[in-house]
């Protein structure tokens, strides 16, 4: 087995993974039938985040796509959705994206540069 760094593994995730810039995904996000998962941790997602998101924070997200779970997601379940997950700059939901391929989702991605480019696009950004 390789030792790698942790930039070294997301680096390998981003090779296996699609990822969407940010305006990209703001006209996305236009037409409504994408979800969209915010996989930061629940004060990072209340004091600020994109309108619409869902918050399942990277720790708990395959565990929330189970349907035998209790606690699961049922919007998670379905394996052919179109999902995009974003977090802070964009490495916890590269690493999230990969785990969801491997878990047999077929249209996932993550937004490149997280919602640090979110912001810095001046996007609309929902407190609370």
């Amino acid at each position: 087995m390789v030792d790698f760094t942790v930039q070294q593994l997301i680096s390998e995730a981003k090779k296996e993974i699609v990822e969407i810039d940010v305006l990209k995904v703001a006209k996305i996000l236009q037409d409504g039938s994408q979800l969209i998962v915010d996989v930061r941790e629940p004060a990072e997602y209340s004091a600020g985040h994109i309108d619409g998101a869902i918050n399942v924070p990277r720790g708990v997200l395959e565990f929330k796509t189970d349907s035998t779970n209790l606690g699961g997601i049922p919007s998670l379940y379905d394996k052919s959705a179109e999902i995009i997950l974003y977090c802070k700059s964009g490495a916890r939901s590269a690493l999230a994206a990969q785990s969801l391929k491997v878990l047999g989702f077929k249209a996932v991605s993550s937004m490149t540069g997280g919602f640090v480019a979110w912001e810095s696009a001046s996007l609309p950004i929902v407190a609370g």
